[in-house]
């Protein structure tokens, strides 16, 4: 998502940091391009007007005009409006007051309201609380069965609702069930629609009096656009939601639902969907989002994402080889495993500052997922040795090893090859860092002539 707005802006501001000076004919001409790219995003009419307004204003000021950087004045101008338009700051779910806290999702049928549910709960849970959950839509038995699977999954409890019972009468009970369960948040999933209407409002509007919940999440899908942003604001209307879950942020809509609910409703996007795993919800950043529309990464988050995965005393071990020069096969393997419990490739591509723009990246496939899956395969069929030292992989151990993970022996060189550039670059890093063993740990020698040299 984001990477038609993100090239359009960065080709944009490419030209105008191509002036020496601005004017304010230039700039005005860059910001017709902005708007342009804003509305292609799919993004409401009135927050683009308001953007390049508010934008045009600042731009043509005197600091601006005068600086050193002008180009990089007026970036960091749209850098701060996005911020802005997508909500300013981090805004946390309000759980203090009375227990258990009730969170209320709200949306139309299909936006992602049951998942986000078992979503929010492993959230809440990995955070120290205790979630019971709520399946009040009991016109999809399909929903309820869901979300008890769900709760089986993150071993929570869930209310038993059957599809002859009253939406409020369920959420009143388990009020009461969660107390004597001493747990200290209710997520209730409630029912939806194919579209709007007042029976679904009433009974929305029923639970919402009854409960009297701390936080009512409107759930919607990003990938339909406006529809998404007018809808949210009917809810607002109705019922006025606390904030906004949108799912499918990792799909390749325009990005226009994520740059306009804030404007138009008044609440703040608080999560967002990346995934269908139930950890694949994310606390929203707009200053983070922002910075990746621009171009420019998300080291925070992909910090963030490397920390709960990453064993500490596995990366002082590898820190450890690392200053050695023993970096073998099997530590390979192991940063691989790693990388995939990051999660999607494009993504974490994505918060890596500038790599997008790297002209020999922009023409590459996207990462394959499953091709991280293939080279796992291929270093476990090695042997231990093999995997300490991968000079003694001949062609008939090639062989073997293409066999043994049903591969081919030119997916067993290309493997070999990653790992043996790999190992050129930790030398040349480790060079520049005043090192200077040979991998392995032993002096430098030449290497047999053949694959490797």
């Amino acid at each position: 998502m984001f990477d038609n707005l993100s090239d359009r802006l960065h080709s944009t501001f490419k030209k105008l940091r191509g002036h020496g000076t601005l004017t304010e004919d230039n700039i005005q001409e860059a910001l017709r391009e902005v708007r342009v790219a804003l509305l292609d995003a799919d993004v409401h009419l009135q927050v683009v007007k308001d953007f390049v307004a508010t934008v045009a204003e600042k731009a043509v000021g005197k600091e601006v005009m005068t600086s050193l950087a002008p180009g990089q004045q007026v970036i960091k101008i749209v850098s701060e409006e996005l911020v802005t338009v997508l909500g300013g700051t981090t805004e946390p779910l309000r759980l203090g007051g009375k227990s258990p806290a009730v969170i209320m999702l709200t949306g139309l049928q299909g936006s992602g309201k049951t998942t986000s549910t078992g979503k929010l709960a492993k959230m809440l849970q990995g955070q120290g609380r205790k979630p019971y959950l709520v399946p009040a839509d009991v016109y999809r038995p399909a929903a309820i069965e869901q979300l008890q699977i769900l709760g089986q999954k993150l071993d929570l409890p869930v209310y038993p609702t059957t599809v002859d019972q009253d939406p409020v009468a369920i959420c009143r009970q388990a009020l009461q069930a969660a107390k004597l369960s001493n747990c200290d948040t209710l997520i209730i999933d409630t029912a939806g629609r194919l579209h709007i209407d007042q029976e679904l409002m009433a009974e929305l509007r029923r639970i919402k009096e009854a409960l009297v919940p701390a936080e009512i999440l409107f759930v919607a899908d990003a990938m339909t656009g406006q529809d998404a942003v007018n809808v949210a604001d009917k809810f607002n209307q109705d019922l006025t939601i606390t904030g906004v879950v949108l799912t499918k942020m990792d799909g390749d809509a325009r990005g226009g639902a994520a740059l306009s609910i804030k404007k138009v409703t008044g609440c703040n996007i608080k999560f967002v969907g990346m995934g269908e795993d139930l950890d694949a919800l994310e606390v929203f950043h707009p200053d983070r989002l922002a910075s990746r529309i621009l171009g420019m990464g998300d080291v925070l988050t992909l910090i963030e994402k490397a920390e709960k995965v990453v064993d500490k005393k596995q990366a002082e071990d590898l820190a450890r080889k690392f200053r050695r020069d023993i970096f073998s096969l099997e530590d390979f393997r192991d940063q691989i495993r790693q990388i995939k419990k990051m999660g999607n490739l494009e993504q974490i591509m994505g918060m890596i500052p500038g790599l997008s723009r790297m002209k020999q990246m922009q023409n590459m496939p996207k990462p394959d997922e499953k091709e991280l899956g293939r080279v796992e395969a291929i270093i476990n069929s090695m042997t231990a040795a093999e995997r300490r030292k991968y000079q003694i992989i001949n062609t008939s151990r090639r062989q073997r090893i293409a066999n043994g993970s049903g591969t081919t022996v030119n997916d067993v060189n290309k493997v070999i090859k990653s790992y043996t550039d790999m190992l050129k670059m930790m030398k040349k890093m480790k060079g520049k860092m005043g090192g200077g063993m040979a991998v392995g740990g032993q002096k430098r020698r030449k290497r047999p002539k053949g694959l490797f040299k």
